[in-house]
Parts: structure tokens; C-alpha cells; sequence
């Protein structure tokens, strides 16, 4: 397998105090794009963060 065949479908989505929101980063497995989540979270981060399946909301 190659880079162009690897899906990533779980975003991890950032959302500032302004209401602008950002993709974090792009990962294969729900668990994995919580991972990240819980890290920041742990970490005192004070955005909201969250997993979104890509499409889920129209989102790609």
C-alpha cells in the first residue's frame, strides 16, 4: 500500500473563541482522532475540539 491509498476519514476540528473553525488533522480510525482529542484536552487546552467523520456534514 502507498500513500495514495491510505483513507483517512476522521478529522479532528478546532474551534477558537471567535467561532472559527480548522482541521488539526486527518486520521484512520475514530479511536485514534480521539486520541488526539483527549490529548488536548488533558493538556489544558481551552479551544473545543471534536471528531467528525469527513461528509458527515457535507464537510470533505
Amino acid at each position: 500500500m502507498n500513500d495514495s491509498t491510505v483513507t483517512l476519514p476522521w478529522l479532528v476540528i478546532r474551534q477558537d473563541d471567535n467561532g472559527n473553525r480548522y482541521r488539526v488533522g486527518r486520521y484512520a480510525t475514530r479511536a485514534e482522532a480521539q486520541k488526539i482529542v483527549d490529548g488536548f484536552g488533558d493538556r489544558g487546552h481551552r479551544q473545543l475540539y471534536w471528531v467528525e467523520r469527513i461528509g458527515s456534514n457535507g464537510s470533505s
